[in-house]
């Protein structure tokens, strides 16, 4: 199977997203379709015959609409061509409505005043005036009627074309409504042209009363003037893929064989060239330093504010800042390779997606516009059987035609998706499609991985005891003389310690390992040793209190060392892998949430234990190899569903099984590829944000459709005439408005989510 994104050209609503999608699961070898009206696109998962595209974009053509497979391009933006970037989209579509609005604007005011101004008393040129000349009235209204109709044909060709197809969307309504207005006043204006002919002022008079061409030119003007804003506010909810579009940078250094450097497009770096990044400057692909030392700024990206320093052998990632030093790195993956790409690609797609929600909005608008368009014949025919004449059947039917708003119901899951996933890539969580956003919201038990998600994932020093009448130095310089030969963690990290602590090294020869002991060797002249107690006792050496001391550590989930010279002990070092500052805070906050955690470690139950006092989970599992962890996971699905927080390598298993699967870190391809969630910053903290994050999306989702379907069960009786008996009716042109303002009600509240931030508990209870 194969996926392939299109660009789909011609939906204005959501009954055009669902025509869409029916043709194209009609085509043979097509396996799935999501269509995005909110971004004009198409993701298809087919069977990987070229044909097929063909076949797709034959279909949709036949449907009356367009869809073009997109092409990759750029390093900037692998994942999205420059004409198809949401910033340009957007913008092309606001300018494009906008002009449309102008010239609607400059015809639609004269063309109220003048239909409304004999009315109220407005001045008036004195040809408009009087019975005797309602031709010219009529006349001048149809004139500057027009130019709207004009500039605003493509609602006529688009709607008329979908009704043809047999597939009527929110164009049929717009159009069948002005349509009416216009065609009915046209007839209007003949019977005016007949009574005067026959010398029937009266007459005349009472036709031009008939005149509704001020209703189809407001139709069309607030229709567009809701379609440019709703084309701005859909520019908005695409703000954060575009600023991760933008951070590509467009140019590198390149350093050629003779030592010259070289200014290139970004895209042109093939892997393996060398590149010169100086301070102030971006990296311009992932790579490694070969030489030179400095800081980068990785904040874009992870979020952390602290500029990490760099050196030779250091991995560096494209997008990232350079703030001070001078760095020679080496190309290692460019183009659609980078991390900066693969994350613009996983939030495309991501937003691109439906939610199961999305499900309801697209089973209504199937029916939603033939259904309107019935209800509308069926209220002509009503006000004209019970006697309320033809211009009264006429406006009601219009009218309802007119405030039936399926853009609403079409943006209602889109506008909040796209919304709160490019809000949750700011914060550094990413969610890889619609369908984890909505099951996160309902999660109930989270398990955490321990070590690399609770804990720091390495060993540190943590408690340094020395022996009596020993010297602190002496027991550093052995400690560091004994383990730099060893390329245990342990050894690394207690070598990191002492480097830090500025100890010197006492050389130490004949170095060995002794398996499950330690090592030892000799150090001017005298046998040293470093290992656990079983060593010493081995070796005869006599430990003391300090056993227990040792005891103590284990107890608290330490590892201890101890080093012993010439048949002495020095002291001993104690390491652990370090707890998470923000872990305990992100199970509390879990808890707070109503969501039980559980740890899931391969560790043994002392140091699970251990861990568990410090963080607070709520149950244990120790001692679980990956296929275990599997297999928890499955037997707490019983209970509701569950979310697994680990690395995504040797928890790849569980993240699998889990109804939502988060990664710590988006450094791996393997991360990325497992889980369902990554959090770039791996922080902890970030889980019981996601969930947030899903609940406050699925909130403002069903704050969307509730208001779509609440405005149409509303509106549509109201504009057939219900409320007629108590003098409450609407004309086309407030039907028009309020059918504007139903889509930018739905699109604003979408909004509201890009100033969503994580709430804590404290401030909760506050």
């Amino acid at each position: 199977m194969a996926t392939q994104t299109f660009d789909v050209t011609g939906m204005t609503c959501a009954a055009c997203s669902a025509r869409v999608e029916k043709a194209t699961s009609g085509v043979e070898g097509v396996e799935r379709v999501a269509v995005n009206l909110l971004k004009n696109s198409m993701e298809v998962t087919y069977s990987g015959d070229a044909a097929v595209l063909d076949a797709i974009s034959a279909a949709v053509d036949a449907a009356g609409y367009g869809a073009v497979p997109r092409v990759a391009g750029g390093t900037a933006a692998p994942a999205l061509a420059p004409a198809a970037r949401p910033e340009n989209a957007a913008a092309q579509e606001a300018k494009q409505v906008k002009l449309r609005l102008i010239v609607s604007f400059i015809f639609a005011i004269p063309l109220f005043y003048v239909d409304m101004g004999h009315m109220y008393g407005w001045p008036l040129p004195q040809f408009l005036l009087g019975h005797a000349n309602v031709m010219t009235l009529g006349l001048t209204q149809f004139l500057l009627v027009i130019p709207i109709i004009f500039v605003n044909f493509k609602f006529f060709r688009n709607g008329f074309k979908s009704l043809a197809h047999g597939t009527p969307t929110m164009d049929t309504l717009v159009a069948l409504g002005a349509a009416a207005s216009t065609l009915w006043s046209i007839a209007a204006l003949y019977r005016v042209g007949i009574a005067l002919g026959a010398g029937d002022l009266q007459g005349a008079h009472a036709a031009a009363m008939d005149l509704y061409f001020e209703s189809a030119g407001m139709i069309l003007t607030l229709i567009t003037l809701g379609k440019y804003f709703e084309a701005r506010a859909k520019g908005r909810t695409t703000d954060a893929l575009t600023a991760l579009v933008n951070l590509a940078p467009k140019t590198a250094v390149r350093m050629e064989d003779d030592g010259s450097e070289t200014e290139i497009p970004a895209e042109q770096v093939q892997p393996g060239d060398i590149l010169v990044v100086r301070a102030g400057a971006s990296i311009p692909v992932d790579g490694v330093v070969v030489e030179g030392a400095g800081s980068v700024d990785e904040s874009a990206l992870t979020g952390e504010s602290i500029p990490v320093d760099k050196a030779a052998g250091s991995e560096v990632t494209g997008a990232t800042v350079s703030t001070a030093g001078y760095l020679k790195m080496r190309a290692v993956r460019v183009g659609e390779d980078t991390a900066l790409a693969r994350i613009i690609k996983l939030v495309d797609d991501a937003t691109s997606s439906k939610a199961p929600i999305q499900r309801i909005a697209d089973r209504i608008s199937g029916v939603f516009v033939p259904a309107v368009i019935a209800i509308a014949v069926a209220v002509f025919a009503v006000w004209l059987l019970t006697g309320g004449g033809w211009s009264a059947a006429v406006v009601h039917g219009i009218s309802v035609l007119v405030i039936s708003c399926p853009c609403a119901l079409g943006l209602a899951t889109p506008t909040a998706i796209m919304v709160g996933m490019g809000r949750g890539s700011k914060q550094g969580i990413l969610i890889k499609s619609a369908e984890i956003l909505e099951t996160a919201h309902d999660v109930k038990t989270v398990v955490l991985d321990k070590t690399g998600t609770i804990t720091k994932g390495a060993p540190e020093v943590t408690d340094v005891l020395v022996a009596q009448g020993i010297d602190r130095e002496d027991l550093y310089m052995l400690a560091r003389g004994l383990e730099r030969k060893s390329e245990h963690p342990l050894a690394r990290a207690v070598c990191a310690y002492l480097e830090a602590q500025g100890a010197d090294v006492l050389p130490a020869k004949d170095f060995a390992q002794v398996p499950g002991g330690g090592v030892r060797a000799t150090v001017e002249g005298a046998p040293a040793f470093a290992g656990n107690v079983q060593l010493m006792q081995q070796q005869g050496i006599d430990v003391g209190e300090y056993a227990a001391e040792a005891d103590a550590f284990a107890a608290q989930g330490k590892t201890v060392l101890f080093f012993a010279w010439d048949g002495m002990l020095l002291g001993l070092i104690a390491l652990a892998d370090a707890v998470k500052p923000t872990s305990a805070q992100a199970v509390a906050e879990l808890r707070a949430m109503g969501i039980r955690t559980v740890m899931l470690t391969g560790d043994n139950p002392q140091t699970a234990q251990a861990i568990q006092a410090q963080v607070g989970v709520d149950e244990v599992v120790a001692g679980v190899l990956p296929e275990g962890k599997e297999t928890q996971v499955r037997a707490l699905q019983a209970k509701g569903k569950v979310a697994m927080v680990g690395d995504g390598v040797n928890d790849a298993p569980a993240l699998a099984r889990a109804d939502v699967g988060i990664a710590i870190g988006a450094g791996t391809d393997v991360a990325i590829e497992s889980a369902d969630v990554v959090l770039v910053r791996s922080d902890v903290m970030d889980v019981p944000a996601g969930i947030q994050l899903s609940r406050a999306t699925l909130r403002n989702i069903k704050q969307n459709l509730f208001w779509a379907l609440f405005y149409n069960a509303i509106c549509i009786p109201v504009a057939a005439g219900a409320l007629a008996p108590w003098g409450i009716t609407l004309t086309p042109d407030f039907a028009a408005l309020a059918m504007s303002l139903s889509s930018i009600c739905v699109v604003s509240n979408a909004l509201r989510l890009r100033g969503w931030k994580p709430k804590w508990a404290a401030e909760r209870q506050g």
